[in-house]
């Protein structure tokens, strides 16, 4: 067959194929017309899933009659003139095909009005593109009716009408995050689903609350910082109200939605420490940078989006999402990875959480907080062999009187409350200021421990206690391999291990924070853990899940009874320690009742 130039219609047909999937694709288009348009209220109404109507109404500039007709003819945008527009797009759409695209696949109708314009006009896409004069308010409405009428064979592959409008629904929902400056409506078959007004920047929690649930604006941070040229804005889920599925996950570029590999792998990293298993954080984040640092040129739908320095921008969210994490519950310190290691690009950080007692959840009232980063280090003893736990490790002598917490209407109260008492060796009580709060001593202790571990490794690697005796351990020939082969790793967390025949092996020094922990047990866990994580390509994540392990065998044990300064003593040090809100394996480390919950427990007041 010789070559031969493709019609205009299947030209457009070809791009429709690329950028329209189904209804939701249509209205994206359009919503992202409208939004460059500077519309203030988008209404948005639906019919049979969007199949049979989709019409976009907005209050934007508006078009007069020459820009009408071009709008539908291919690549006619006015959002790019040259190439070196491409460099610094700063709008949401810029190719020019949405439109003829769609009128290739539908019928489409557009009426606009400019603002300095006493009346609009009307385009009926087709073979004769005329725009004749029609009554209209400033603003374009843009109408789709019976979507892939000209290709059935598109529309076989259509879902039912619940599911096409459950798309559209997260869609609107999607952009309205995006821009709670923006007032939405949405209709379908003549019934309301969404009425969200415009909201200014400072209530814009009140848009995400209605659309994420108050869930989750309870149980969030909201962040704010900058660096290196990158701003991020938003609010990051706490650990403990992680998901089981990856659903209240939004990203915005320079307004744009993302869907980006770099970006989701670099907020999985920060997650990665503190989540339980099988579970999905949730976040929405603005992301502002230079539109020439980024391309967003390379893909139709433009979910997809290409960084000019990918290692910078995953960097800036790796550091300050983990950063947020550190301060976000009852830990006032910076995490021990950033306390040595702080980047002098960083300018301000500020970090707040707007939540509310919870019975049910066990989020607990703190205090909003602001810090900005600073060298230094944490106040935590890293070399002493004694120092896995100053308070617990050690009993109350003799004679010492007991603390004495009285107080005068909680005045002076630290964040967690002070020690009232022990409940089954297991959890610690505490009287805060505004109720009491409840400890599992075991997870807290286990998150400190890791926490020293982690600080000693990154700053001057793990402190090292030589057995006096070294201790024989048996084990499998497949176990005596791997820890021959992982010899480097192990010594890296401050294990040294020794083969001493085919099936025996013999640990001769452990980290100084373990040096009471039980050297046999500790190796076998090390060893177990290995094996599963032995696919691991990452070092970095084999030596986190290895000092994981270890602050398991270093934390004291449920089950054993506390004195109350060794309770006090706990609570303090909670206090200085980051990502406390998780233990290693992201179980919550202590809840908080407020006096309303408790109240609201006993019937009080009613």
């Amino acid at each position: 067959m010789s070559i031969r130039r493709l019609s205009p219609e299947l030209v457009n047909q070809i791009a429709a194929g690329e950028i329209i999937e189904r209804p939701a694709s249509v209205l994206k288009e359009l919503l992202e017309n409208a939004l460059d348009a500077g519309a203030g209220a988008i209404q948005v109404d639906i019919e049979a899933g969007g199949t049979r109507l989709i019409r976009v109404r907005d209050d934007g500039r508006g078009m007069a009659a020459a820009d009408l007709a071009l709008a539908v003819e291919s690549h006619a945008t006015s959002k790019i003139a040259a190439l070196d527009d491409l460099e610094h797009i700063a709008t949401l759409g810029f190719r020019g095909e949405a439109l003829p695209s769609i009128a290739s696949v539908a019928a489409l109708r557009i009426t606009s009005r400019p603002m300095d314009a006493d009346h609009g006009h009307m385009l009926a896409a087709g073979d004769e593109r005329t725009p004749v004069p029609a009554p209209h308010p400033p603003g374009t409405t843009v109408e789709v009716r019976d979507l892939f009428h000209s290709v059935p064979a598109r529309r076989k592959f259509l879902r039912t009408e619940r599911t096409e409008l459950r798309h559209i629904q997260e869609l609107v929902r999607r952009v309205a995050l995006g821009r709670p400056e923006v007032a939405f409506r949405l209709t379908h078959n003549g019934r309301e689903l969404l009425h969200l007004p415009a909201l200014p920047a400072e209530r814009s929690e009140q848009r995400v609350a209605e659309l994420m649930g108050h869930a989750f604006t309870e149980a969030a941070l909201r962040l704010d910082t900058e660096a290196a040229g990158l701003r991020l804005q938003g609010w990051i889920g706490l650990p403990t109200a992680a998901r089981g599925q990856p659903d209240l996950q939004y990203v915005y570029l320079n307004g744009r939605m993302i869907r980006d590999r770099l970006v989701t792998q670099a907020l999985r990293r920060a997650y990665a420490d503190v989540l339980f298993k099988d579970r999905f954080p949730a976040y929405l984040l603005h992301l502002q940078m230079d539109p020439a640092l980024v391309d967003v040129n390379v893909h139709p739908t433009k979910h997809e989006v290409r960084f000019r320095d990918g290692r910078l921008v995953f960097d800036f969210l790796h550091r300050q999402i983990t950063r947020a994490l550190a301060h976000g519950g009852a830990a006032a310190a910076v995490s021990s990875a950033e306390a040595g290691d702080a980047d002098a690009r960083v300018e301000s950080v500020s970090v707040s959480a707007p939540w509310r007692g919870d019975v049910r959840g066990g989020l607990a009232s703190r205090p909003a907080f602001h810090a900005a980063p600073r060298p230094g280090h944490l106040p935590l003893p890293v070399a002493e062999a004694r120092a896995v736990y100053a308070g617990p490790a050690d009993a109350t002598p003799a004679g010492e009187a007991e603390p004495d917490h009285t107080g005068a209407g909680g005045q002076g109260v630290p964040r967690l409350g002070h020690a009232v008492a022990q409940i089954h060796g297991v959890y610690v009580l505490a009287e805060s200021a505004t109720g009491l709060i409840l400890v599992d001593m075991h997870a807290a202790h286990e998150r400190i421990v890791y926490e020293r571990l982690k600080h000693q490794y990154a700053q001057e690697g793990i402190a090292r206690q030589p057995l006096l005796m070294p201790v024989a351990v048996a084990v499998t020939p497949g176990e005596a391999d791997l820890a021959e082969d992982s010899r480097a790793l192990l010594e890296a967390v401050g294990l040294e291990v020794d083969r001493a025949g085919p099936e025996q092996l013999r640990l001769r020094t452990v980290p100084a924070l373990l040096a009471r922990a039980d050297g046999e047990a500790l190796l076998r866990d090390v060893l177990a853990d290995l094996r599963a994580h032995e696919g691991m390509a990452a070092v970095e994540a084999r030596q986190r899940h290895l000092l994981a392990t270890m602050g398991c065998h270093g934390s004291v044990r449920a089950n054993r009874r506390l004195t109350l300064t060794e309770q006090e003593n706990l609570l303090r040090e909670m206090e200085r320690t980051p990502n406390i809100d998780q233990c290693n394996h992201g179980r919550p480390t202590w809840v908080a009742l407020e006096m309303a919950d408790l109240d609201r427990l006993f019937l009080r007041g009613r």
